[in-house]
Protein backbone atom coordinates (compact mmCIF):
# COMPACT_ATOMS: atom_id res chain seq x y z
CA UNK A 1 0.00 0.00 0.00
CA UNK A 2 1.29 3.48 -0.92
CA UNK A 3 1.26 6.12 1.80
CA UNK A 4 1.74 9.86 1.61
CA UNK A 5 5.34 9.43 2.70
CA UNK A 6 6.03 7.32 -0.41
CA UNK A 7 4.93 9.99 -2.88
CA UNK A 8 7.89 11.07 -5.06
CA UNK A 9 9.00 14.69 -4.87
CA UNK A 10 9.62 16.79 -7.99
CA UNK A 11 12.16 19.60 -7.59
CA UNK A 12 13.39 22.06 -10.22
CA UNK A 13 16.84 23.58 -9.64
CA UNK A 14 19.90 24.90 -11.42
CA UNK A 15 22.99 22.81 -12.10
CA UNK A 16 22.88 19.46 -10.32
CA UNK A 17 26.20 17.63 -10.75
CA UNK A 18 25.04 14.60 -8.77
CA UNK A 19 21.92 14.24 -10.93
CA UNK A 20 23.90 14.68 -14.15
CA UNK A 21 26.38 11.96 -13.13
CA UNK A 22 23.58 9.56 -12.16
CA UNK A 23 21.70 10.22 -15.41
CA UNK A 24 24.87 9.56 -17.42
CA UNK A 25 25.36 6.23 -15.66
CA UNK A 26 21.73 5.17 -16.07
CA UNK A 27 21.45 6.15 -19.73
CA UNK A 28 24.82 4.59 -20.56
CA UNK A 29 23.67 1.31 -19.02
CA UNK A 30 20.38 1.48 -20.93
CA UNK A 31 22.10 2.29 -24.25
CA UNK A 32 24.66 -0.47 -23.77
CA UNK A 33 21.95 -3.04 -23.05
CA UNK A 34 19.91 -1.95 -26.08
CA UNK A 35 22.79 -1.94 -28.57
CA UNK A 36 25.43 -4.29 -27.20
CA UNK A 37 28.02 -1.50 -27.50
CA UNK A 38 29.78 -0.81 -24.24
CA UNK A 39 32.85 1.15 -25.33
CA UNK A 40 31.69 4.70 -24.57
CA UNK A 41 34.68 6.96 -23.88
CA UNK A 42 35.53 10.63 -23.78
CA UNK A 43 37.76 12.24 -26.39
CA UNK A 44 39.81 15.37 -25.72
CA UNK A 45 42.50 17.29 -27.55
CA UNK A 46 44.44 20.03 -25.69
CA UNK A 47 46.91 22.62 -27.01
CA UNK A 48 49.00 24.62 -24.53
CA UNK A 49 51.69 27.28 -24.94
CA UNK A 50 55.15 27.39 -23.37
CA UNK A 51 53.64 28.70 -20.13
CA UNK A 52 51.11 25.90 -19.94
CA UNK A 53 48.22 28.21 -20.81
CA UNK A 54 45.42 26.81 -22.91
CA UNK A 55 45.65 27.79 -26.60
CA UNK A 56 42.92 25.55 -28.01
CA UNK A 57 40.88 22.51 -27.15
CA UNK A 58 38.35 19.99 -28.34
CA UNK A 59 36.06 17.70 -26.38
CA UNK A 60 33.93 14.85 -27.66
CA UNK A 61 33.16 11.16 -27.38
CA UNK A 62 33.37 7.78 -29.10
CA UNK A 63 30.90 4.91 -28.81
CA UNK A 64 29.80 1.99 -30.92
CA UNK A 65 31.95 2.83 -33.92
CA UNK A 66 30.79 6.44 -33.94
CA UNK A 67 32.44 9.66 -32.76
CA UNK A 68 31.06 13.06 -31.89
CA UNK A 69 32.47 16.51 -31.17
CA UNK A 70 30.93 18.49 -28.33
CA UNK A 71 33.04 21.65 -28.21
CA UNK A 72 35.90 23.27 -30.16
CA UNK A 73 37.60 26.47 -28.97
CA UNK A 74 40.68 28.48 -29.94
CA UNK A 75 41.97 31.49 -27.96
CA UNK A 76 41.10 34.72 -29.78
CA UNK A 77 44.64 35.92 -30.42
CA UNK A 78 45.72 32.48 -31.72
CA UNK A 79 42.94 32.08 -34.26
CA UNK A 80 43.78 31.97 -37.98
CA UNK A 81 46.90 29.94 -37.17
CA UNK A 82 45.34 26.63 -38.21
CA UNK A 83 44.71 25.26 -34.73
CA UNK A 84 41.07 24.43 -35.45
CA UNK A 85 42.03 22.17 -38.33
CA UNK A 86 44.75 20.51 -36.27
CA UNK A 87 42.25 19.81 -33.50
CA UNK A 88 39.85 18.19 -35.96
CA UNK A 89 42.54 16.07 -37.58
CA UNK A 90 43.82 14.89 -34.21
CA UNK A 91 40.31 13.98 -33.03
CA UNK A 92 39.52 12.19 -36.29
CA UNK A 93 42.78 10.24 -36.16
CA UNK A 94 42.10 9.12 -32.59
CA UNK A 95 38.52 8.19 -33.49
CA UNK A 96 39.81 6.02 -36.35
CA UNK A 97 42.32 4.41 -33.99
CA UNK A 98 39.37 3.48 -31.77
CA UNK A 99 37.59 1.87 -34.73
CA UNK A 100 35.11 4.65 -35.50
CA UNK A 101 33.79 4.97 -39.04
CA UNK A 102 32.07 8.36 -38.79
CA UNK A 103 32.01 11.56 -36.76
CA UNK A 104 29.37 14.24 -36.17
CA UNK A 105 29.25 17.80 -34.83
CA UNK A 106 26.86 20.74 -34.51
CA UNK A 107 27.70 24.42 -34.97
CA UNK A 108 25.64 27.58 -34.60
CA UNK A 109 25.53 29.78 -37.70
CA UNK A 110 27.55 32.46 -35.85
CA UNK A 111 30.24 29.93 -34.99
CA UNK A 112 31.97 27.88 -37.70
CA UNK A 113 29.69 26.00 -40.13
CA UNK A 114 31.88 27.01 -43.10
CA UNK A 115 34.93 25.71 -41.22
CA UNK A 116 33.42 22.22 -40.93
CA UNK A 117 32.36 22.19 -44.59
CA UNK A 118 35.94 23.04 -45.59
CA UNK A 119 37.12 20.01 -43.67
CA UNK A 120 34.79 17.59 -45.43
CA UNK A 121 31.77 17.65 -43.13
CA UNK A 122 28.34 17.35 -44.78
CA UNK A 123 25.21 19.17 -43.61
CA UNK A 124 22.55 16.78 -42.35
CA UNK A 125 20.00 19.30 -41.08
CA UNK A 126 19.38 22.51 -39.17
CA UNK A 127 17.43 23.61 -36.12
CA UNK A 128 16.16 27.17 -36.17
CA UNK A 129 14.98 29.41 -33.35
CA UNK A 130 18.44 30.23 -32.01
CA UNK A 131 18.53 33.75 -30.47
CA UNK A 132 19.43 36.53 -32.88
CA UNK A 133 17.86 34.77 -35.85
CA UNK A 134 20.59 32.12 -35.97
CA UNK A 135 20.32 28.38 -36.64
CA UNK A 136 22.11 25.27 -35.42
CA UNK A 137 23.79 23.30 -38.23
CA UNK A 138 24.32 19.54 -37.88
CA UNK A 139 27.21 17.88 -39.71
CA UNK A 140 28.49 14.38 -40.45
CA UNK A 141 31.72 13.03 -41.94
CA UNK A 142 32.87 9.55 -42.91
CA UNK A 143 36.19 8.50 -41.40
CA UNK A 144 36.73 5.68 -43.90
CA UNK A 145 35.87 7.26 -47.27
CA UNK A 146 36.94 10.41 -49.08
CA UNK A 147 34.38 13.19 -48.45
CA UNK A 148 34.89 14.34 -52.04
CA UNK A 149 33.36 11.04 -53.21
CA UNK A 150 30.13 11.50 -51.24
CA UNK A 151 26.96 11.44 -53.36
CA UNK A 152 23.83 13.15 -52.06
CA UNK A 153 20.47 12.52 -53.69
CA UNK A 154 16.91 13.74 -53.44
CA UNK A 155 14.35 11.19 -54.61
CA UNK A 156 10.78 12.27 -55.43
CA UNK A 157 8.71 9.09 -55.16
CA UNK A 158 5.16 8.78 -56.50
CA UNK A 159 3.21 5.84 -55.04
CA UNK A 160 0.30 4.60 -57.23
CA UNK A 161 -0.95 2.59 -54.26
CA UNK A 162 -0.10 4.38 -51.00
CA UNK A 163 -0.20 1.41 -48.60
CA UNK A 164 1.65 -1.01 -50.88
CA UNK A 165 4.16 1.64 -51.92
CA UNK A 166 4.97 2.63 -48.36
CA UNK A 167 5.64 -0.99 -47.39
CA UNK A 168 7.92 -1.32 -50.41
CA UNK A 169 9.85 1.85 -49.50
CA UNK A 170 10.20 0.65 -45.90
CA UNK A 171 11.85 -2.54 -47.14
CA UNK A 172 14.02 -0.91 -49.81
CA UNK A 173 15.32 1.92 -47.65
CA UNK A 174 16.37 -0.66 -45.06
CA UNK A 175 18.86 -1.98 -47.65
CA UNK A 176 20.80 1.30 -47.86
CA UNK A 177 23.24 0.50 -45.08
CA UNK A 178 24.70 -2.52 -46.84
CA UNK A 179 25.73 -0.23 -49.72
CA UNK A 180 27.18 2.59 -47.65
CA UNK A 181 24.00 4.62 -47.94
CA UNK A 182 22.16 6.63 -45.33
CA UNK A 183 18.62 8.00 -45.29
CA UNK A 184 18.87 11.56 -43.98
CA UNK A 185 15.22 12.59 -44.33
CA UNK A 186 11.97 10.90 -45.32
CA UNK A 187 8.96 13.12 -45.89
CA UNK A 188 5.41 12.18 -46.96
CA UNK A 189 2.39 14.10 -48.21
CA UNK A 190 -0.88 13.98 -46.27
CA UNK A 191 -2.51 11.62 -48.77
CA UNK A 192 0.42 9.18 -48.46
CA UNK A 193 0.95 9.00 -52.23
CA UNK A 194 4.16 11.01 -52.53
CA UNK A 195 7.41 10.78 -50.57
CA UNK A 196 10.65 12.74 -50.65
CA UNK A 197 13.86 10.98 -49.60
CA UNK A 198 17.20 12.65 -48.93
CA UNK A 199 19.87 9.97 -49.25
CA UNK A 200 23.66 10.03 -48.97
CA UNK A 201 26.10 7.43 -50.32
CA UNK A 202 29.78 7.25 -49.44
CA UNK A 203 30.54 7.01 -53.17
CA UNK A 204 29.04 6.50 -56.59
CA UNK A 205 29.81 2.78 -56.43
CA UNK A 206 27.52 2.46 -53.41
CA UNK A 207 24.66 4.12 -55.25
CA UNK A 208 25.14 1.80 -58.23
CA UNK A 209 25.30 -1.34 -56.09
CA UNK A 210 22.12 -0.27 -54.27
CA UNK A 211 20.28 0.20 -57.56
CA UNK A 212 21.39 -3.28 -58.66
CA UNK A 213 20.72 -4.99 -55.33
CA UNK A 214 18.95 -8.29 -56.22
CA UNK A 215 16.67 -8.02 -53.19
CA UNK A 216 15.58 -4.50 -54.20
CA UNK A 217 14.96 -5.63 -57.78
CA UNK A 218 12.97 -8.65 -56.63
CA UNK A 219 10.81 -6.54 -54.36
CA UNK A 220 10.12 -4.10 -57.16
CA UNK A 221 9.27 -6.87 -59.62
CA UNK A 222 6.53 -8.20 -57.35
CA UNK A 223 4.70 -4.84 -57.43
CA UNK A 224 4.10 -4.64 -61.15
CA UNK A 225 1.96 -1.60 -61.97
CA UNK A 226 1.93 -0.63 -58.27
CA UNK A 227 5.70 0.02 -58.32
CA UNK A 228 6.66 3.58 -57.32
CA UNK A 229 7.72 6.07 -59.97
CA UNK A 230 10.88 7.83 -58.81
CA UNK A 231 12.74 10.91 -59.99
CA UNK A 232 16.27 11.21 -58.59
CA UNK A 233 18.28 14.45 -58.39
CA UNK A 234 21.93 14.70 -57.40
CA UNK A 235 22.35 17.70 -55.09
CA UNK A 236 24.99 19.47 -53.01
CA UNK A 237 25.06 22.03 -50.23
CA UNK A 238 25.09 25.72 -51.19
Amino acid sequence: MTTGNDTPTLRVSGEDAELAARMDRELTAFNNAATGADDEAGLSVRVTDADGELVAGLTGWTWGGRAGINTVWVRAERRHEGWGGRLLRAAEEEARRRGCTEISVSSFSFQAPAFYRRHGYTDTGIRDGIPGGHVDHHFWKSLVTDPADTVRLVALVELPDAETGQRYEDAVLALLDRHGGRLERRLRTDDGRTEVHVIRFAGRAGQQSFMGDPERLALRATLGDAAPVTRVLTVQDV
